[in-house]
């Protein structure tokens, strides 16, 4: 593939991952529709079914690449144990420390463990562009949760989601949980993304990893999902989890997964944070300040510097536009020269 098209291709999954970061992004607006069902319920109905949606989708890809699959069990079993215990961990470390400090621990720090696990594995070197963009992420996403802390004391709450602050132990294993989080989401992303540089179909790689997580997920289900059924508002809320964010999004993500390295589509995904905060605002009536707002600027441009292009691959196309402008020139000349020849 030409410099250009994987310039291009990168693009489109850059757009694939921020699309699924939207989708995530009104999780949590949706989980206050149903305020009493619990972060484990939550978490196992989202990922769970919206894995087995996954492999549903993903059936016949599975099957016709199940030899391949199969070579490579190891990584699908990593990936999908790691897709079982993130929403897990997830939901449970906003619900013991509360939203800011679980959303900034779990989704802050997954771009530095998804970076982590390519140098060490795979020995993939951080480059400066990376870095920038995700050092403003981060900023970015602790002014964010910052801004919810502040509007959480204010409210005389926000610890533990019953209103009352957190004690100093449930906020330590809430940021525990978030850490846990934020491994297995890098974790499931590097698998994801390994199957598929393996010649595995992005479809056919997420559907069996989130398939076979979302089974590993069922067990929780049946033990804290009764709150689910008992009413129609719970039920729609457990249905568009795992319809719309979980199983739309992850499908993009995984076409995402397909074009750009994994610690690239966790530092994209630093946009859900930024979604979520406006939702709140437009959906929920919460209000942002300053500081919340800055936070959005900094993950837009975290994510300005991940999309735009490069001045020096600008530079880099034209000169092989150029090159390849002069040597099919050349090539027409030569042909003409060796046509008088002949005749001649």
């Amino acid at each position: 593939m030409t410099g250009g098209g994987r310039r291009g291709s990168a693009g489109i999954g850059a757009l694939c991952v921020l699309a699924a970061s939207v989708l995530w992004g009104t999780t949590g607006t949706a989980a206050t529709f149903a305020p009493e069902v619990g972060p484990l319920a939550i978490g196992a109905v989202a990922m769970g079914l919206g894995g087995l949606l996954q492999a549903l989708f993903a059936a016949p890809r599975i099957a016709r690449h199940r030899t391949g699959l199969r070579e490579r069990r190891g990584t699908v079993l990593l990936g999908a144990v790691s897709v079982a215990v993130y929403p897990l961990a997830f939901y449970s470390s906003m619900h013991l420390a509360g939203v800011a400090v679980g959303t900034v621990v779990s989704i802050g720090t997954a771009p530095l463990a998804s970076a982590l696990i390519e140098r060490v594995v795979d020995g993939r070197r951080l480059t400066r562009r990376w870095t920038v963009a995700a050092s403003l992420g981060l900023l970015g996403t602790v002014l964010l949760c910052v801004a919810e802390a502040a509007h959480a004391a204010d409210d005389g709450g926000g610890g533990t989601g019953a209103g009352r602050p957190a004690s100093a132990s449930t906020t330590l294993l809430g940021v525990g949980l978030g850490l846990v989080a934020a491994a297995t989401y890098a974790l499931y992303a590097w698998a994801a993304h390994r199957l598929i540089t393996r010649r595995i179909p992005s479809r056919a790689a997420m559907g069996a990893v989130f398939g076979l997580g979302g089974l590993l997920l069922l067990p929780v289900l049946l033990v804290t999902g009764a709150p689910l059924v008992g009413s129609w508002s719970n039920a729609a809320v457990g249905t568009y989890m795992a319809l719309v964010p979980m199983f739309t999004g992850y499908v993009l993500f995984g076409w995402g997964l397909a074009h750009v390295p994994a610690s690239t589509a966790t530092t994209l995904s630093l946009l859900e944070p930024a979604v979520a905060a406006v939702l709140a605002v437009l959906v929920v009536g919460e209000r942002l300040p300053a500081t919340g707002w800055s936070g959005v600027a900094l993950v837009i441009a975290c994510l300005a510097v991940l999309t735009t292009p490069t001045g020096g691959g600008l530079r880099r196309g034209r000169r092989l536009a150029a090159r390849r402008t002069g040597d099919a020139a050349r090539g027409g000349s030569a042909r003409r020269t060796a046509g008088a020849d002949g005749g001649r």
